[in-house]
């Protein structure tokens, strides 16, 4: 199923094609340069169809498209971070 991903006030949301919310990644501004991922969230019904790395994909792209970094503290973006070697250029040191 496709989802939509848009950004709102300090998080991205996925919806279906019905609108309804079905995840999210919130994150909130430490000073003008970091970007710390504290929450993301799938409702259950949707997992495993990749909305969570989605999410945070597009919390990491706004992060380099704003020259920004990111601190993962929730512990899925954590993982991705981990995993995913380019996502090492925004990661805050």
């Amino acid at each position: 199923m496709p989802f939509n991903y848009t950004e709102e006030d300090g998080r991205f949301v996925a919806k279906d094609s019905d609108g309804l919310e079905v995840g999210e990644v919130t994150y909130t501004r430490d000073g003008d340069e970091v970007l710390v991922i504290n929450h993301t969230g799938v409702d259950p019904a949707n997992r495993g169809q990749g909305v969570a790395e989605e999410l945070v994909h597009q919390v990491v792209e706004k992060a380099k498209n704003e020259g920004l970094k990111v601190e993962p503290v929730c512990s899925f973006a954590q993982k991705e971070f981990e995993r995913k070697d380019e996502y090492k250029e925004v990661l805050k040191q």
